[in-house]
């Protein structure tokens, strides 16, 4: 019963919302601006390989991928992997994304902290993602606790928590790291001829799109921990 009116769930609710509204902010942009071709006429795969060449990162590929807003840079293979709606496309949305994941190579060109700080989470973080949720539920399941030096408790349910914030921190990392990759992706876009001035206000609306999805992932991320916290503290208030 007293799941079924937990009022906690409201936290839940609310980072759904969030994130649905963030995606369908960046569906539209993109699908707005792929239909925009780029007067200069140059696609996705050109202008990634012609700013990675001009800012001397001479080890990274440019390759394309199936899907659709599933491009992405992988620091491990040194690529720079375009969707097929970006990588042959002319539109102002293939330039502006192309651009925005060459930013992140030239941030591990220039070894940017952020970036790197945030790749050496990633395994932490995926083990939050995966067992954090699982272990706390099984904490208040067995109601396992551990004992510490000074007399007090240390329940599993707890580990889990912290594991599960590993992940959070992970988002919260994330959103600088894509900040940064746009702004540098703006800043190229506007000092070359790769876009006239006059498209650079919606590379700009595609980017900060974008961007929110990574706003809207980190608030959704909080509200559930925050959930977490509280529930598990209404568990331990109850006994």
């Amino acid at each position: 019963m007293y799941y079924a009116f937990d009022p906690t769930m409201i936290l839940l609710i609310i980072g759904a919302v969030l994130t649905l509204i963030a995606q369908g902010m960046v569906s539209s942009a993109f699908n707005r601006y792929s239909k925009v071709g780029g007067k200069r006429g140059y696609t996705g795969a050109e202008v990634a390989e012609m700013i990675l060449r001009t800012n001397g990162v001479n080890n990274v590929s440019v390759q394309g991928i199936p899907g659709k807003l599933t491009d992405h840079y992988d620091p491990r293979s040194k690529s720079v992997n375009l969707s097929e709606t970006v990588y042959g496309s002319t539109s102002i949305a293939a330039v502006a994304v192309a651009a925005h994941e060459c930013g992140h190579a030239i941030q591990h060109n220039v070894g940017y902290f952020p970036l790197n700080f945030r790749s050496s989470l990633v395994p932490l973080a995926n083990i939050g993602s995966k067992l954090g949720i699982p272990i706390v539920i099984l904490g208040w399941m067995l109601g396992l606790e551990f004992p510490l030096a000074n007399g007090s408790y240390f329940s599993l349910a707890e580990i889990g928590i912290w594991i599960f914030a590993i992940a959070v921190l992970f988002q919260f990392v994330t959103l600088p790291v894509e900040f940064n990759a746009s702004a540098r992706a703006l800043r190229i876009l506007s000092q070359s001829d790769m876009l006239e001035k006059s498209e650079m206000g919606m590379a700009r609306k595609v980017l900060f799109a974008a961007a929110l999805t990574y706003v809207a992932a980190a608030a959704s991320s909080v509200l559930q921990l925050i959930r977490l916290i509280l529930l598990n503290g209404n568990r331990k208030g109850r006994r």
